[in-house]
């Protein structure tokens, strides 16, 4: 009888270490990967590689490392600086998991003969009940779900893969790490950007564009000049900290206009909206949205979702309007629907209305 092949995606992290373990123990003949994406600080790289490699030698399994520099440049650094200089404030793992970790690395999968792709993810795959197509479902621990990052997979991608941790939480992977001894079981999860380790990214865009971004005038919500600020870019929708500036109460960032290089500020409420235009769909549970539908959604990874209902416009464009005014809605953002715990589908937010 032949066994089906995986390709695991091996980050040199627990959750992926404990993915191919439990895919191993499914029957599975199982290949480890690690995806070069970018030159880091020297040694953190190879700490990694070496990481999955020491997990994926306990396992006794074969080990590569694919190097995606150039694919990891151009789909998801190049795209995150554009977005930046637009004034929008992008998502660069939802960019990662479209390209790179589901698209380059199924690639990969299938040269290798291998039937699927697993990752260490949160979250969990489905037949929609009604529409038979598969949809992404939120993972049982839902404190770690990373369901909103992976609204962009096609039917395709959602057949090729596998997350073994969806019925798993942090805790019990971690248990299973401890119990095999691998080297990852300890390893703290990475909060930032994988290539900002530091979260600043100004200080990134200046040394990956070479460009010096030109200060401006921060404007209160009467048009008035209120201070200087070190360049649009390098605000975001909803910040209080860093600004420099002190108006006698809290003010937030609560617009940009990169044309003119001005950042209005003002209170809290002023950042209160309930509309938002967005594109660049991905349609889970049917192909695609022909009458207006009541969902919950998200419009940034650590919000709780909230009702809304959902309208087709014209050009593939979907207006989206919260029940409820919601604080610093951003363009650039994934916003991602859900019905109960299944993914709808997802897009990306390009104005406030």
């Amino acid at each position: 009888m032949s066994h089906k092949k995986a390709l695991i995606a091996m980050s040199g992290g627990v959750d992926s270490s404990v993915a191919a373990y439990l895919t191993m123990q499914a029957g599975f003949d199982c290949i480890g990967a690690t995806m070069r994406l970018y030159e880091p600080e020297p040694n953190s790289c190879p700490q990694q590689v070496q990481d999955a490699q020491s997990v994926a030698d306990r396992l006794g399994i074969p080990f590569h490392v694919f190097d995606l520099k150039d694919a990891f440049r151009c789909h998801v650094m190049d795209a995150f600086v554009r977005a930046y200089e637009g004034g929008e404030t992008p998502n660069p793992c939802v960019e990662c998991n479209r390209h790179l970790k589901f698209g380059l690395l199924l690639d990969h999968a299938r040269e290798l003969g291998c039937d699927y792709v697993v990752t260490g993810h949160y979250a969990r795959i489905a037949r929609h009940p009604e529409t038979g197509r598969l949809v992404l479902q939120k993972a049982q621990d839902e404190a770690k779900d990373q369901s909103y990052f992976l609204y962009a997979l096609t039917q395709e991608q959602l057949s090729r893969i596998l997350f073994p941790l969806g019925e798993l939480t942090k805790a019990a992977a971690r248990e299973i790490a401890e119990k095999q001894c691998f080297i990852t079981a300890r390893k703290k999860d990475s909060q930032d950007i994988c290539f900002i380790p530091d979260g600043d990214y100004p200080a990134f865009m200046q040394c990956y564009t070479g460009h010096t971004y030109p200060a401006g005038n921060f404007l209160d919500l009467n048009g008035n000049v209120v201070g200087t600020h070190r360049g649009a870019y390098a605000y975001t929708l909803g910040q209080r900290k860093g600004l420099g500036i002190a108006m006698g109460a809290p003010v937030y960032v609560c617009r940009k206009d990169m044309a003119a290089n001005t950042v209005t500020v003002g209170p809290e409420e002023a950042l209160m909206h309930t509309t938002l235009l967005a594109d660049d769909w991905y349609w889970q549970a049917f192909e695609t949205l022909d009458a207006p539908l009541h969902v919950s959604a998200k419009a940034r990874s650590r919000m709780t979702e909230q009702p809304a209902t959902v309208y087709p416009e014209e050009n593939g464009m979907i207006r989206l309007v919260f029940d409820e005014p919601q604080r610093a809605i951003t363009p650039g953002q994934a916003v991602v629907l859900y019905d109960g715990d299944t993914v709808i589908g997802g897009g990306t937010i390009r104005t406030v209305l």
